[in-house]
């Protein structure tokens, strides 16, 4: 049996959304409404959804240290066996619970993504999430906000929110996972 090559679609950079210094001075801006809307950091714990989540989640921890003179607790969330797009062909995956970094039962868990989009993985990572434990209350911090959910998931945090089409992609460039540091609007040309 012979398997067709997968060509990703060609992509045309549109416009830099954020430079490095506006990614960071939005996370300040994140990190201080986190502490306002919870009242300070007692219980508190940031997660991050694999992978770019993830080191916004630790750099949200390392500002709110610098704030708060404490340090917070930060996990990584992997939703990989979660989602709801795998294949159906086939075996399921083996899954091993991946542990956390961190203890969620009875915390103010704020899980922490790139950009919010279908809201699929928020549910996927709600899903994983529950498996570590019960938190008291979840909620959502994504960088970019693009729109066009189809699930009813909001974020309760969020950096910028841009208007896409269906054509474009945002994509977050951070230097802990692609060595550089920039949103940009991309889009599939045709």
């Amino acid at each position: 049996m012979t398997s067709t090559p997968v060509t990703k679609p060609k992509l045309r950079e549109k416009a830099q959304l954020m430079s490095a210094s506006e990614i960071e001075r939005t996370l300040v801006r994140l990190a201080h409404e986190i502490i306002e809307k919870n009242d300070g950091i007692r219980d508190l714990v940031l997660i991050g959804i694999k992978r770019r989540g993830v080191p916004i989640a630790q750099r949200l921890a390392k500002i709110i240290q610098r704030i708060e003179g404490t340090p917070l607790p930060n996990g990584v969330l992997d939703i990989q066996f979660y989602r709801d797009d795998l294949s159906t062909v086939g075996e399921k995956p083996v899954f091993q619970k991946g542990e956390l970094g961190c203890e969620v039962e009875d915390k103010n868990v704020v899980l922490c993504d790139d950009v919010l989009y279908t809201g699929r993985t928020t549910r996927a990572a709600l899903d994983a999430l529950v498996d570590h434990g019960r938190p008291r209350r979840v909620q959502l911090l994504a960088l970019i906000d693009r729109g066009h959910r189809e699930l009813p998931i909001e974020a309760g945090f969020v950096g910028r929110t841009v208007q896409t089409t269906r054509n474009e992609i945002i994509e977050v460039k951070l230097q802990e996972t692609d060595g550089m540091e920039k949103v940009l609007l991309v889009e599939k040309e045709s």
